[in-house]
């Protein structure tokens, strides 16, 4: 099988036995290595580095300026609120800034400030990128209130505007209307339902599990014409492996490979692979591997992750490192997905050391860890007892500007509560205080679990009462 990139430095100890031979894997002839004699002399690094210098300098001014000019922009909108002679460039700018950010409240609030203004015009494109903003934002209703002021404003209304529309219900699982909305657009001239708008629908049926609307939607786009494309297939597939639907899955691959103008690409390779890999079918997902690659299809860093998570869930630590050992040799770099799936995987093999020195290895190659990445390694401490070891690590999130939430916590719960140390297990509720992390229904149970393990019934009766509570609050909401 096949290795995975990784940093110029052999992330292995000497010692360490994982290594496969140096083998190129099979399909693998279309990767191009570098060769060692293109390597740069002195002089071209001196010539490189000055460069990249003052590009830094350039991006750095540049990044200012835009900082600049937007808290201007955020000063001007708080302080005229109600004109109607602002600049075009200034309400635009902040509308936009609000729509990419997913601040719906804020960005309605500069759409009507751009509304009120007197070069305003009525524009179709605007309430298309609100009412999507609106549908990720789970608020179909207000998306709706959009699409008929965009009506009334006398904007076009075409296949795009009624597929946002569409959109919006469907992201918040309410199917009745969306499929009202569909049938809306086959007797709207102009508005015809295209492979696109099937697809949206297809991929939040596949989100809420609704698989019998699926295969009436797959029906019906046949029926009117509409052909799936490559997005639609790979859509399809990648929610039947996740929902280990394996069959429906297969079929849904055969089915596109029969249609001449729908090639696979590394998208329905990776979620191939991550299906089978993901079940621990790992004799299947190679042979899958095999053919995508003799397709002419190649490997991309997501391809590597997913056969290193695979490999290393199912133990299977020798193909791991060879698979690691390809990516050193073809030069992938390695992301923080790639060091979060590889630590955990040596924190799950018992072998603390070589988890430790790619944790090391990452900062050196300035990438920040994450919640992931924390949480691999208080597991990995923990089931081999290393109490202390947490404790290092808490002070070294103390003194970094790394972002902590509930999850994490919960893991340390976990790990003092699997270790013994229960007063270190309570002293994490202060943590999470002092980090205004507030415990779920998950922290208190982790800790009932490990207060009745060691027989202390007067703390689970507390620990009961508080998670009540959190039930209480969460149905309020």
């Amino acid at each position: 099988m096949v290795s995975l990139p990784g940093p110029a430095v052999n992330p292995f100890r000497p010692d360490f036995n994982g290594f496969s031979e140096n083998k190129k894997p099979t399909g693998a002839t279309n990767v191009n290595p570098v060769r060692e004699e293109s390597f740069p002399t002195d002089d071209e690094k001196v010539r490189r580095e000055r460069k990249e210098q003052v590009n830094k300098k350039i991006a750095s001014q540049k990044a200012i300026s835009v900082i600049l000019r937007r808290e201007a922009t955020k000063a001007v909108i708080e302080k005229k609120k109600g004109s109607t002679r602002l600049f075009p460039g200034t309400v635009l700018e902040a509308l936009h800034e609000r729509i990419a950010a997913l601040r719906w409240e804020s960005a309605l609030k500069v759409f009507e400030l751009l509304r009120e203004q007197l070069w305003y015009r009525p524009n179709s494109a605007i309430y298309v990128k609100l009412i999507v903003m609106l549908g990720k934002c789970k608020q179909p209703e207000r998306a709706n209130s959009l699409f008929q002021a965009m009506i009334d404003e006398g904007c076009d209304v075409n296949q795009e505007s009624y597929t946002a529309l569409l959109s919006a219900y469907s992201r918040s699982g309410l199917f009745r209307k969306a499929f009202s909305i569909l049938e809306e657009m086959k007797n709207t001239p102009n508005c015809h339902p295209d492979v696109y708008t099937y697809s949206i629908l297809i991929k939040s049926c596949l989100h809420f599990h609704e698989f019998d609307k699926v295969q009436s939607l797959l029906s019906e786009m046949v029926s009117q014409g509409v052909n799936p494309n490559t997005v639609t297939y790979n859509t399809l597939i990648d929610a039947y492996g996740k929902a280990k639907r394996f069959a429906d899955m297969e079929s849904t691959l055969v089915e596109m490979l029969r249609q001449r103008e729908c090639k696979p690409d590394v998208w329905t390779m990776n979620s191939t692979l991550r299906a089978f890999g993901g079940s621990g079918q790992i004799e299947t997902m190679e042979k899958c591997y095999d053919k995508f690659l003799s397709a002419g299809i190649q490997p991309n860093i997501k391809t590597f992750n997913i056969l290193l998570d695979s490999y290393g869930k199912t133990g299977n630590y020798k193909k791991m490192s060879a698979v690691m050992e390809y990516m050193q040799k073809y030069h992938f770099s390695w992301t923080l997905v790639t060091y979060n799936i590889v630590i955990d995987a040596f924190g799950r093999a018992g072998d603390v050391n070589q988890m430790e020195f790619l944790f090391r290895l990452m900062q050196s190659e300035s990438i920040k860890p994450n919640c992931v990445t924390l949480c691999s390694l208080v597991r990995g401490y923990a089931q081999n007892g290393k109490a202390e070891k947490i404790g290092g690590l808490l002070r070294y999130i103390e003194s970094s500007d790394v972002m902590v939430d509930t999850v994490f916590f919960n893991c340390l719960v976990d790990a003092y509560g699997m270790m013994g140390c229960l007063a270190e297990m309570k002293g994490v509720l202060v943590m999470m205080e002092s980090k205004g992390c507030e415990p779920d229904k998950i922290t208190y149970r982790t800790m009932i679990k490990a207060y009745n393990m060691n027989g202390m019934s007067n703390h689970v009766k507390e620990l009961r009462l508080m998670l009540s509570s959190v039930g209480k609050s969460d149905s309020r909401r």
